[in-house]
């Protein structure tokens, strides 16, 4: 490999190997959040500029939500990325009662 190595992009994944809603019963409505936030911490020492996190959710029906995506580019991103993404969890707690852990 004789290339240089220049900025590079870290990639993490989690991927749930259960049905979503054994992990909100065992662990509770974050446990896949706080896994990517600790993930993402990791990654972050090899001194990226931004961070991203996208989230996909399979077999949804037609006319529901099945993607969303948060970038940051600010001095500390990943940080700032999961305190935007625990300000939505913390809404739809408080809006959506029951349906906050209907996985």
């Amino acid at each position: 490999m004789s290339d240089t190595i220049l900025h590079e992009c870290g990639i993490a994944l989690i991927r749930l190997r259960k049905p979503l809603s054994f992990y909100i019963q065992k662990y509770g409505p974050t446990y896949a959040m706080n896994k990517m936030y600790i993930l993402m911490e990791k990654q972050h020492n090899r001194g990226q500029d931004g961070a991203g996190i996208a989230n996909i959710k399979i077999d949804q029906k037609p006319g529901f939500r099945f993607f969303s995506r948060y970038r940051s580019v600010k001095a500390q991103p990943v940080a700032h990325l999961f305190k935007k993404i625990g300000r939505k969890f913390k809404k739809a707690a408080k809006e959506g009662k029951e349906k906050f852990k209907d996985p």
